[in-house]
């Protein structure tokens, strides 16, 4: 599988991974950002757990699998975008939506970068 084909669906099952790009494509164009970031950093997360417990069962040759395991330990956001910048990329490809919007000033933004923080902070709970 070269870089640039990359997928999730690699990860999962065929099942769920038929389910996200469903999601997205009826979601994104009229969701708000910061609950679509959410939504895509669970995705990743429930990925991220399948990929440990396909390394548990020696299944982790998978570059996918890797790449997850390599981001879930990570700690900055243009780190894991070198990790799974390209599968987030092909889940919202496969979903027929683009990542990158306009705020009304025009600026450009990356919903995938939005759910790349949201992955990273996943498991913070400042309160404590």
């Amino acid at each position: 599988m070269t870089k640039d084909k990359r997928s999730l669906q690699t990860v999962v099952d065929e099942e769920t991974y038929a389910v996200w790009p469903n999601m997205l494509q009826r979601l994104v164009p009229g969701g708000r950002t910061h609950r679509i970031a959410l939504m895509v950093a669970g995705m990743l997360q429930y990925a991220t757990l399948v990929a440990r417990e396909q390394v548990e069962g020696d299944l982790g040759a998978n570059s996918v699998v890797q790449s997850l395991l390599s981001a879930s330990e990570m700690y900055n956001v243009n780190e894991v975008r070198s990790e799974i910048g390209d599968v987030t990329a092909q889940l919202f490809k496969d979903a027929g939506v683009s990542f990158v919007r306009a705020n009304a000033r025009g600026e450009q933004y990356s919903i995938a970068e939005a759910a790349w923080s949201e992955f990273l902070r996943w498991y913070d709970m400042p309160w404590e």
